[in-house]
């Protein structure tokens, strides 16, 4: 694949992370097992008629979308693309409650237009007036991975020059009390910052929307480039170090060129050991990082991930709160990206400085 480039980031999430300005200078700290977004002043970015018959996700989702937009410096892009796990789920579960309250009769419709998964892309092509490629992908722990290939296949056969790429998933107190009785979430709060000091079942329920501005050229602030992406269903424990191996030689890499990777850490034992074998045997003295103790764990959380590698890039810097080993005060030049959601969907992304 050509490298694509990253000129414009967007992103809400637990953390204070709207502000590009910044990079993670003031981390917030919660004791929960759930966390949630901090919102911004979404008047900036949705008119005040709208906002107020929006959900949560369509209201982070947008403001994510168009965060990123001003700060690429693009008013119109050539396609959006998406991914979420689950959708809209408070209005699906505001339009099913209010059917059955009412016996199936005077619904209004507002809830199950809004219910549907490409909510978001629809809204950000609406207040753009944007009549271009739009598609939105659901394929659980593997969304936003999907939305990316489809966003780097449209830059590699000249369809398009701009790609507006992002994911978004939200937590409603109904979705989190089934997870948590099937055990993928804590039982009991705890603090997010010592997620993986936490040596009990699940992990911590989080949600947020990344989005990012793709492009075949690299633009007046180029943040980073994807130069590999490569995801795969429910391998075998072997499979997953020669599947990596595979990785890197397809993109010209190896394990000595990696300056830095980013684990999908959750705090889940059962799930995070397949993180530290592939530590311990392929990368023992690679400095290292995870994220998921400041944005939770949830379908498209790897959109987060990838918002953090393109950071450190652009920045050259680690911050000390997801730092996990080996700290480096060398130049970051190739950062390998892995994650998987309960061992089932895996990917890797190689994020590399432009």
């Amino acid at each position: 694949m050509k490298d694509i480039f990253i000129t414009g980031l967007g992103n809400v999430s637990p953390q204070k992370t709207f502000d590009n300005s910044q990079f993670l200078d003031e981390v917030v700290s919660f004791t929960t097992n759930q966390l949630r977004c901090q919102d911004p002043n979404y008047k900036e970015f949705v008119p005040a008629d709208l906002l107020r018959r929006m959900s949560r996700i369509i209201r982070f989702g947008v403001a994510a979308g168009k965060i990123c937009l001003a700060d690429a410096g693009c008013q119109m892009p050539d396609a959006i693309i998406t991914g979420t796990g689950l959708g809209c789920l408070e209005d699906t579960e505001k339009f099913l409650s209010n059917m059955i309250r009412s016996n199936e009769e005077f619904l209004t419709p507002t809830a199950f237009i809004q219910s549907t998964h490409n909510t978001v892309s629809a809204q950000i092509a609406l207040l753009l007036k944007c009549h271009n490629y739009n598609f939105t992908y659901v394929h659980r722990g593997l969304s936003f991975e999907s939305a990316l290939l489809d966003s780097i296949m449209q830059l590699d056969s000249g369809a398009v020059d701009t790609v507006l790429a992002g994911a978004m998933d939200e937590m409603t107190q109904n979705t989190f009390q089934i997870q948590q009785r099937l055990g993928h979430f804590k039982q009991k709060p705890i603090d997010n910052l010592h997620l993986l000091e936490d040596q009990s079942r699940g992990s911590i329920a989080g949600e947020g929307s990344s989005f990012f501005m793709l492009s075949s050229k690299p633009g007046t602030k180029t943040y980073a480039r994807i130069s590999g992406l490569d995801f795969f269903f429910k391998p075998a424990p072997c499979e997953i170090e020669s599947r990596l191996l595979q990785f890197l030689k397809n993109n010209g890499k190896s394990i000595e060129t990696i300056d830095l990777v980013l684990f999908g850490l959750n705090g889940d034992y059962g799930f995070d050991n397949i993180f530290h074998n592939l530590m311990e045997h392929m990368f023992p003295k690679t400095p290292s990082a995870y994220y998921k103790h400041l944005c939770g764990e949830y379908f498209t959380s790897s959109a987060f991930g990838l918002w953090l590698a393109a950071k450190i890039l652009y920045h050259q810097t680690v911050p000390e709160v997801v730092l996990f080993k080996n700290a480096s005060s060398g130049k970051f030049r190739n950062i390998l990206f892995y994650n998987h959601f309960r061992n089932i969907e895996h990917s890797f992304i190689l994020v590399t400085q432009t």
